[in-house]
């Protein structure tokens, strides 16, 4: 038997996915499943749940165990042969309600502000030092865990801890799953299957390089055709604008949604030309929408997740990467990981997400060779934000913030240098107790 630590468990939904993964594995239903959270509420929500789902789905075969506070998080850990990262530093209210409202009085914009921008680099501050204490924890009692990481700023987290902890770590997404099937629904295509795909990039911003379909026949012309007609004449509720100006400036679809991309470039979110939002159809704010709707939801759904027994196995890699390194049969994954020579005009200190092998040795990468030149660049202008964020967490150097934060394409488009310092100055002052010192 082996076990499996959520951290983060206060995330019922997202757990009970992951859990009821797992529970319809053959060699992971008699795993132990440690959940870990600060929230104590939260906490007995979810092992409420687990434990339904797994007397009504796995006949009682796993053992379910809750452990809440710091002072409890070595023994939920130790042992543990993966450990699953959902946590949100601060949530929704504070620092969620601080990475948005704060950068709005000084004249900047978001729409998700987790994984780049201002908001994507503070929350990364706030969050790194926590998953600092988590790697000294593993360390010392379950050295050889693989660390499955769903938090973002994905790129950030994940790169620091490759970097800078002995943790195995792995960053995991749920947009590279969906890439290919989104786009052929969005424009109405369904090609013969199976389709063969290529993708790579870094996380949110990953390409999807080549599409063929069975017969071999390059999908991409078909592609960018339908694309520019939507584009000239969209339809009353097609939101996906964004993504498909990508494909007619720079020629390739990009994995993560256009609310999230409007924000990673200095092209879509413009004080100077407010009609944008409404050509795009930009949702401004649409992340504390999406906290405030969820919480909504929960609300009415904790009533009943108890009694809801079935289970469908979702999209998410976590069960599938267990069951490969178990069983050591092979299964291919979007990773990420560090760039160990494997995007070679990419920075080799960068976080990328490749298509990855995964067996009983973990986490194994693939060789992908240069991006094309656009995707590559498209890159760099957001791995330059996800560095000098790292530099910041690790050195407490207030000055990298703030470069972090002029180099960011967004931010800088909108700020002058000195409005970026009083902004940064800002948040930190707000943020408070929430982030680490820094001089």
């Amino acid at each position: 038997m082996g076990k499996m630590t959520f951290m983060g468990a206060g995330s019922a939904v997202f757990a009970r996915n992951v859990m009821g993964d797992m529970m319809l594995c053959d060699s992971l239903r008699d795993f132990e499943m440690a959940l870990y959270d600060i929230d104590e509420n939260r906490l007995e929500d979810t092992y409420r749940i687990i434990k339904a789902f797994n007397h009504n789905l796995n006949d009682d075969r796993c053992r379910i165990t809750k452990y809440v506070g710091v002072e409890n998080r070595k023994d939920a850990l130790r042992g543990a042969d993966f450990v699953v990262n959902a946590i949100q530093v601060g949530l929704y209210d504070p620092c969620t309600i601080t990475d948005f409202e704060v950068p709005k009085k000084h004249g900047l914009r978001q729409t998700i502000a987790d994984t780049l921008g201002i908001g994507g680099i503070f929350r990364a501050l706030r969050t790194i030092p926590v998953l600092d204490d988590f790697a000294e924890d593993i360390m010392q009692v379950c050295p050889n865990a693989l660390f499955l990481n769903y938090t973002n700023p994905m790129a950030m987290l994940t790169g620091y801890m490759q970097r800078y902890t002995g943790v195995r770590t792995v960053g995991l997404c749920h947009s590279v799953q969906v890439c290919t099937k989104t786009l052929f629904k969005e424009l109405g295509m369904e090609p013969k299957q199976p389709v063969k795909e290529k993708i790579a990039g870094i996380n949110h911003m990953a390409f999807l390089l080549e599409c063929f379909d069975a017969d071999g026949n390059d999908l991409y012309p078909e592609i960018r055709r339908r694309a520019n007609e939507i584009l000239d004449n969209p339809p009353e509720d097609f939101k996906d604008l964004v993504r498909l100006e990508y494909i007619r400036r720079f020629g390739y679809y990009v994995t993560e949604s256009s609310e999230h991309n409007a924000e990673y470039n200095p092209y879509f979110i413009k004080n100077t030309h407010p009609e944008l939002i409404d050509r795009y159809r930009i949702p401004l704010d649409e992340y504390p929408r999406r906290c405030i709707k969820h919480e909504e939801k929960w609300k009415e759904l904790r009533a009943t997740l108890e009694s809801d027994f079935t289970h469908k196995r979702s999209k998410e890699y976590a069960s599938r990467i267990m069951e490969a390194v178990v069983t050591n049969k092979p299964d291919l994954i979007g990773g990420n990981v560090l760039n160990t020579g494997l995007i070679t005009n990419l920075p080799q200190n960068a976080c990328v997400e490749v298509p990855c092998v995964v067996n009983n040795r973990g986490i194994l990468p693939t060789y992908v060779g240069e991006l094309p030149e656009i995707c590559a660049a498209m890159n760099r202008t957001n791995i330059n934000v996800q560095l000098l964020t790292i530099e910041a967490a690790h050195t407490h150097k207030k000055e990298a913030i703030y470069q972090a934060a002029m180099l960011d394409p967004h931010t800088g488009s909108e700020l002058t240098i000195d409005e970026i310092v009083s902004l940064c100055d800002d948040l930190i002052t707000a943020h408070g107790s929430w982030l680490p010192e820094f001089h």
